[in-house]
């Protein structure tokens, strides 16, 4: 299960790290929590196949019996190819979203948030991708209508150093050499990607009560997200 995440990298870093050819415009500020619901930035192939980074809104959304719509936040694994709900997504829309860190709690009253991050390079907290799906979702807020692009986190079954702060799931982190296959290859080849990421490829970079995982070797102040 992943409820919260931090991407503080600029935009420079995303476009290197994913291959992004062409210049975005806007702001992206940094992001120490994202929490379901927020707006944050995935890539994703447009028509043509060409990489873009959008934002989209953090939760697809399941329609209840009383007319509203519930957040789902999360995919699990074994339900991309089974399940009416994601199918759809996992064959024809993947994407890929950028982070630099996870949380998962532990305890309660107060719960620890325990931060993962990866271990390589010379940064504490390289960037980083989940797999994802997305959608665009039609419905209304406050009584008026809305068309909205939503997205969910793939997860999978924890590693070694995952497992002892949350047993049951972790999000699913694809390497950079395996990012198009997961956003152009096909549900065959794609569906192997699902797995947990090496436990020796990552660290604990934070943990304690405070819900944000804020980048201290940046001095990028919040901005209003206007990316596109």
């Amino acid at each position: 299960m992943c409820n919260l995440y931090s991407m503080t990298s600029d935009q420079e870093a995303i476009r290197e790290l994913f291959r992004i050819p062409h210049p975005f415009s806007g702001n992206l500020p940094a992001m120490p929590a994202i929490f379901p619901g927020h707006d944050a930035p995935v890539v994703l192939c447009d028509e043509a196949g060409v990489k873009q980074l959008a934002i989209s809104n953090w939760g697809f959304r399941l329609p209840q019996p009383d007319g509203t719509a519930r957040k789902v936040t999360n995919a699990r694994d074994d339900k991309l190819t089974q399940s009416r709900f994601w199918h759809e997504s996992f064959v024809q829309r993947r994407c890929l979203v950028p982070a630099t860190s996870f949380a998962e709690p532990k305890g309660r009253n107060p719960a620890v948030w325990h931060w993962f991050a990866l271990s390589q390079g010379d940064t504490p907290r390289p960037l980083f991708a989940f797999a994802g799906i997305w959608q665009y979702w039609r419905g209304k807020i406050e009584g008026e209508p809305v068309q909205r692009r939503c997205f969910a986190i793939v997860t999978t079954r924890p590693n070694e150093i995952v497992a002892p702060v949350h047993p049951q799931r972790m999000p699913v982190i694809i390497a950079p050499e395996n990012h198009d296959d997961w956003l152009q290859g096909t549900p065959d080849s794609a569906a192997p990607l699902t797995r947990p990421y090496p436990a020796q490829a990552m660290k604990i970079v934070r943990q304690g009560e405070k819900q944000d995982d804020p980048d201290i070797t940046t001095d990028r102040m919040p901005a209003q997200l206007q990316l596109l």
